[in-house]
């Protein structure tokens, strides 16, 4: 087969890749004009050839994206390529498509050549979940709003209770077992409202406290933790190991990781098998320089993750008959990863213990 033949061949090939592609294979010309598409571009667009062919690109643009589309076309123009640039078409029967575009501009025959991949299932996805959180962020703060105000709310009836106490002359009442009960009852009610007093408090710095992002040592937060529980850790003969060198600390909120690390350890505490101390290792791990993982496993009862599926991190969701069980740990835990664009995994093994893995990224 001589070079001629071989070279036939291959451009063959070529007008068949051309064709056969589902992504949209372009040739225009500096004119503003398409010199040679493939049948996908009418296929997306419902024109026929000759209708694309005798009209302007720039017609076939979005009128919101026209003036962004010609500057990057100026843009191209100059020998820099353009690459994953998004637009919006409109089709024949005036439906929108969003294109993302990579684009390499031949100078001395003045024609662009272009590839781009139809992303309107994306784009409409990306609505949809934006959409959804706008809608989990406008509930969240009326429910927030909402125990707040009942909150700030039921400290007027709890003072007005305690006023009352006050104007009760103790000295007017003989019955020992009286006295008792009244002073039972102004000890509860003044525990009540500190406690309202607290919850209001706690409220009003929240939202605060959760926006703050710092620069937090694991080790630090796993410390603190250790302390605030550490009666549980004796009593239990729990041991804790952890390896922290490959990454140190992670950029997060410190209240969210002292709950993370709080609920993972008390959990493992919590669900040993019986008659075998708790053994709890928590590492980390770096991915890249935008990832890092944390990694918290035990040897405790676990759980059929065939049974359990997706339900562990759900709301009031139990699988184990402890008594001390309420099913909110894990929903919170959760809850405060995927809030800063985290993620957390599990597995687990009935009477081999559960590992869980939290993905940071920044």
């Amino acid at each position: 087969m001589n070079n001629g033949n071989l070279n036939s061949e291959i451009l063959h090939k070529l007008e068949v890749f051309f064709d056969i592609s589902p992504d949209l294979f372009c040739i225009a010309g500096y004119d503003g004009y398409f010199k040679r598409i493939n049948s996908a571009v009418s296929k997306l667009l419902g024109y026929d050839e000759s209708e694309l062919f005798n009209s302007p690109i720039n017609d076939f643009v979005h009128p919101e994206d026209k003036e962004l589309t010609a500057k990057a076309r100026k843009e191209l123009t100059k020998k820099n390529p353009l690459l994953n640039f998004e637009n919006r078409y409109l089709t024949k029967t005036g439906e929108v498509v969003w294109l993302s575009w990579t684009s390499m501009y031949l100078e001395k025959e003045e024609l662009i050549f272009a590839i781009a991949k139809d992303i309107t299932y994306k784009k409409k996805l990306e609505k949809e979940r934006n959409l959804l959180l706008s809608n989990l962020f406008s509930i969240n703060k009326e429910l927030e709003h909402l125990t707040y105000r009942t909150t700030h709310d039921l400290r007027s009836p709890v003072n007005n209770f305690l006023s009352i106490f006050n104007l009760i002359d103790l000295n007017k009442i003989e019955d020992k077992e009286n006295l008792e009960l009244l002073e039972l009852l102004r000890s509860s009610s003044e525990n009540f409202k500190k406690t309202l007093d607290n919850y209001v408090d706690l409220l009003s710095k929240r939202s605060l406290n959760e926006n703050k992002i710092e620069f937090i040592r694991f080790e630090k937060t796993l410390d603190k933790i250790k302390k605030s529980i550490h009666t549980l850790i004796k009593m239990s003969n729990a041991r804790i190991d952890f390896e922290f060198n490959e990454a140190e600390g992670v950029v997060f909120n410190n209240d969210y990781l002292e709950s993370i690390f709080l609920n993972l350890i008390t959990n493992s505490i919590r669900y040993a098998q019986p008659g075998i101390s708790p053994h709890i290792k928590i590492k980390t791990l770096r991915i890249n320089d935008d990832n890092i993982q944390l990694t918290v496993e035990d040897n405790g009862l676990g759980f059929d993750m065939e049974k359990v599926k997706d339900k562990i991190f759900g709301l009031n969701q139990k699988f184990h008959s402890h008594e001390d069980s309420k099913g909110i740990g894990l929903y919170l835990i959760k809850n405060q990863i995927t809030k800063l664009n985290g993620s957390i995994d599990v597995e687990s093994e009935v009477n081999v213990g559960t590992k869980f893995t939290i993905t940071f990224r920044s």
